[in-house]
């Protein structure tokens, strides 16, 4: 029975990375089905080692119609001996026991008892099995186990991921066996799925797992921990090392054990020298355990309440102090697959939206691992990251992909650079707004906590903010942070603390730049300085030319030095920091050409000599172009360029006017008259030039606008087809639940064609001939013996019962009978008989549904010819035996009355009938006749005297 008030549904996104209060001591398996689930659990189920306990639970959940009564545990039972139940609110579970998720509920799990909510998502969005795993892997850690099995739709994708991540299992039948292979395929397409199995074989897999994951692969106490670190652990640590570049020793213990205890259990190795031994034979295994290792728990805006304390902090302190167009910067350093990094940059989205203003917001998102990398450039996601996305944010940043899933709009795509690095041991991004770096700390030791936390206050901007999880605070820093909002783990720069490059880290090009953003009143916060410091900085500024470092489309990243001689901001262009743009008159052209050259030959380029119009006269400017070599920034330098303008000197200013190898010419000279044209040649091509650029210039904004028309009218449409999607996905889900209840149906018509034909084969078998009637007394059906009275064929079904005369005698008043029994609800029973002699018990009783509800009659005759000569018959012998009784009685009285002695043997020789007499003349009682058998002469034998002879002289 299901519970008749359900409880308000919680978000699983909000659900913070707490050990489970109360873990089970058996494994609890997840599985989710969809359309065509029916038979995968059945072959599942039917797969189960007969005679063996599995040792664990079982925990069904499926898309099921919300106003259709679930007879799935009646299916389920026929296929295992283990009870099913249909869950209730807060039933504790079992081991050896299945439990079934109710029609119109989602299901979690906590403490090992099992919670109902009524849905919070409307029918067709709604994604139970998802739910139900996320439940399951915060509640039950590497308890928890997940299987999924057919279905349509990405359901189950979102739960295999924190299955994964915590140390669980998860099994995915295989796409060809399922009858509709879309939830299998999104849940392989995770790549967290760990066997791919047809559903009869899983069981087999289900019980080894077990074996070797829950008993002979326990987690060691902290003791054994240390053991294992001093000898197999470092061992695979170096292996590690050796094949993947990446140093593990400084994570924590506990968390690597668990990871690697369950890949022993995976491969079936119970000791860990074998599997070390393994690792060393087995590149492949290598791999598969630093992914292992490298999984995290990532969903979009994980537990909102952080999120909407972060987007305060963005509104009111990020943005709030720059002006419109001005830089801003954000790091998120083991970003896994992108959601939080998208989540991010949705935030700055809406934020610039509601303040109708535009910032150049950059954020940097880096991983250690490279498929995670791949898949968060593509931004693609499965349908159920509707679990954690409003729709309002679904339509206005995502767009529905045609093979299924949403994919991150380009315009927030283009505001993050996702690159592979190691937070540990490569170079920080530098001038930094904000650190998002969320449940990494707490995989990681102390030292190296603070390490980071270290190199995290270093990289930040004075007034930066360092982002946390939930289970993470910035400990023992010597002051470097302030708690900004200790519930949401955001924590404030502090300013005051002595900032110094990390160690073992290359110190960033730009700690000592000049932001891009204008002059505002905001007063600068003093750093103290070395002396060293100083004196660098002081030569930087009176030695150091003019310089940008931009990107390989123009992009300015950082400047440096007065470049407001060479370079100015186009009229009407607010926020566009492109050198190109921004280049004054005479300089663009050769800067556009020298960016060019210096990408294809990846070598310096100069240009010498350039006239750059400055200031309402021309000046002789010197140009060099030169590509960013590695590891002298703190991101990928493949297509970063350094461009340094300077005023070239006097002597090569002139000496740029002349040509090579020349005196100067006398004035009046053909020479001078020849010059004078050039000049006025090139002069008059600069201007085409000029006005070619401009043109250009127009063309482009021209396509701009043109492109501008256009995305409104791809945003239209793009609204239209969300709409079909939504239309779609709610389609699809009513017919996954119209599937479900079409095999329950078919299950229910092959039970009620089983029962149809067991009745028709009893009634036949019986005898019985048998009429049902409607309220109107119409034939409904009949038995063949019915035939026998009423003379029906098949046709004559609805066809009303007076219409028919019965071979019946002395009986006419049948359907009256019948309206008196509808009318009472009284069964009427008569005995008739019909013209051949055979006699019948007519009964007359009402027809009820299994809802109590009157349909109509039922009409029986049972014969009872045979009893009711078996009744004559009897009667007949009682008669015969009353009248023998009373010839006895007359008999026995006459011999009463008879004064000789009168005795009477039975066939065994017996005296069984004696008289008074006889008592008196032989001298014997009642008692002492009873029984004797033999008579002699001696028997009638007297004294002389008249007087009965005693008994014991009688012979024996």
């Amino acid at each position: 029975m299901t519970s008749k008030q359900a409880k308000k549904k919680p978000s699983m996104a909000a659900a913070a990375p707490a050990p489970p209060a109360t873990k089970t001591a058996f494994p609890i398996v997840g599985i989710g089905a969809s359309a065509g689930g029916l038979a995968a659990f059945q072959a599942f189920f039917s797969g189960m080692p007969a005679n063996t306990d599995p040792g664990m639970a079982f925990v069904l959940v499926q898309h099921l119609d919300p106003q259709h009564h679930s007879i799935l545990a009646e299916l389920i039972t026929r296929c295992t001996p283990m009870p099913v139940f249909e869950a209730v609110d807060g039933v504790v579970v079992k081991a050896n026991c299945v439990y079934i998720i109710p029609p119109n509920h989602d299901m979690a799990i906590l403490d090992g008892a099992l919670q109902l909510f009524a849905p919070s998502m409307p029918r067709g969005q709604r994604l139970p099995i998802d739910y139900f795993l996320r439940s399951l892997a915060v509640d039950q850690r590497e308890n928890g186990i997940a299987i999924v099995l057919s279905g349509t739709g990405s359901d189950g994708s979102l739960g295999v991921r924190a299955i994964k991540a915590e140390g669980g299992m998860v099994l995915v039948q295989t796409p060809e066996s399922a009858e509709f292979d879309g939830m299998p395929r999104n849940a392989i397409a995770t790549g967290d799925v760990d066997y791919q199995l047809k559903p009869a074989e899983m069981p087999e897999r289900l019980m080894a797992y077990a074996k070797h994951a829950f008993r002979t692969a326990r987690l060691p106490a902290p003791g054994q921990v240390v053991s294992m670190l001093d000898s197999e652990l470092n061992k695979i640590f170096v292996l590690l090392r050796a094949q993947t570049g990446h140093d593990f020793s400084l994570y924590k213990p506990s968390t690597l054990v668990r990871r690697i205890q369950r890949r022993m259990a995976l491969k079936q190795i119970e000791k860990i020298e074998d599997y070390v031994m393994f690792l060393q034979k087995t590149p492949q295994e290598v791999e598969a355990l630093f992914r292992d290792i490298l999984i995290g728990v990532t969903n979009f805006f994980r537990d909102p309440q952080a999120f909407e304390a972060l987007d305060a902090q963005i509104g009111s302190r990020l943005l709030a102090g720059k002006q419109p167009g001005e830089r801003v910067r954000i790091w998120l350093p083991a970003c896994s697959s992108g959601e939080e990094a998208y989540s991010v940059a949705i935030l700055f989205q809406e934020r610039m939206r509601n303040l109708k203003q535009s910032f150049a917001v950059q954020l940097f998102a880096t991983d250690i691992d490279s498929r995670a990398i791949v898949k968060a450039r593509a931004g693609l996601y499965p349908p159920s990251i509707a679990a954690d996305v409003t729709q309002e944010r679904l339509a206005g940043f995502f767009t529905n992909e045609p093979g299924g899933g949403y994919r991150v709009r380009k315009v927030i795509r283009d505001m993050i650079t996702f690159s592979e690095q190691d937070v540990i041991k490569d170079p920080p991004f530098s001038q930094l707004d904000l650190i998002s770096c969320r449940n990494l700390l707490i995989y990681l030791r102390a030292e190296l906590q603070v390490k980071l936390l270290r190199l995290f206050h270093y990289a930040l901007n004075p007034g930066g903010i360092l982002f946390l999880g939930n289970a993470e605070g910035v400990g023992e820093t010597d002051g470097l942070f302030s708690v900004l909002d200790g519930k949401s783990r955001l924590f404030l720069r502090n300013d005051n603390a002595l900032q110094r490059a990390p160690a073992n880290f290359i110190a960033p090009l730009m700690n000592t730049a000049v932001t891009l953003a204008p002059h505002t009143d905001t007063p600068a916060v003093l750093v103290k300085r070395t002396l060293g410091e100083e004196t660098e900085q002081a030569l930087l500024q009176l030695l150091a030319p003019a310089c940008a470092l931009v990107e390989g489309n123009g992009d300015i990243l950082h400047l440096r030095g007065r470049t407001g001689m060479y370079l100015e901001p186009t009229p009407g262009d607010v926020g566009i920091i492109n050198i190109l743009r921004m280049a004054r008159e005479g300089l663009a052209p050769d800067l556009r050409l020298a960016l060019h050259q210096a990408a294809q030959s990846r070598e310096v380029v100069r240009r010498g000599g350039l006239r750059v119009r400055t200031n309402g006269h021309f000046t002789r400017v010197n140009l060099t172009v030169s590509p960013v070599l590695p590891g002298t920034v703190d991101v990928q330098p493949s297509n970063r360029y350094l461009v340094v303008l300077e005023e070239a000197p006097l002597a090569e200013a002139e000496a740029a006017l002349e040509s090579p190898g020349t005196q100067a010419a006398e004035p009046d000279t053909p020479n001078d008259v020849r010059v004078a044209a050039l000049k006025l040649e090139l002069g008059a091509k600069e201007k085409l030039l000029r006005s070619a650029l401009e043109d250009n210039d127009t063309t482009t904004e021209e396509l701009r606008s043109a492109i501008e028309e256009m995305q409104s009218v791809n945003e239209e449409l793009q609204a239209s087809n969300e709409e079909l999607a939504t239309s779609k996905e709610e389609l699809q889900s009513a017919n996954e639940e119209l599937a479900t209840v079409n095999v329950e149906q078919q299950n229910n018509v092959a039970d009620l064609a089983r029962a149809l034909n067991d009745n028709r084969n009893l009634l036949a078998g019986s005898g019985i001939a048998t009429v049902f009637v409607d309220l109107q007394q119409r034939i409904l059906s009949f038995t063949p013996s019915a035939t026998a009275i009423f003379k029906l064929v098949a046709t004559d079904v609805g066809r009303p019962l007076s219409h028919f005369v019965t071979n019946l005698q002395a009986y006419d008043h049948m359907t009256d009978d019948i309206t008196s029994v509808l009318d009472t609800l009284a069964t009427k029973e008569t005995k008739v008989q019909d013209k051949a002699g055979r006699w019948y018990m007519l009964r007359i009783l009402p027809y009820r549904t299994i809802e109590n509800v009157i349909e109509g009659a039922a009409i029986t005759f049972v014969d009872i010819s045979e009893v009711t000569k078996a009744q004559v018959d009897i009667a007949q012998l009682q008669q015969a035996l009353a009248k023998l009784k009373e010839s006895e009685q007359r008999f026995r009285a006459v011999v009463s009355a008879l004064s000789e002695g009168v005795v009477m043997q039975g066939a065994d020789g017996c005296i069984n009938t004696w008289n008074s007499a006889a008592e008196r003349i032989l001298g014997l009682s009642g008692e002492q006749l009873q029984g004797l058998r033999e008579f002699d002469a001696d028997w009638h034998t007297i004294h002389e005297d008249g007087s009965p002879f005693p008994l014991e002289a009688h012979p024996g």
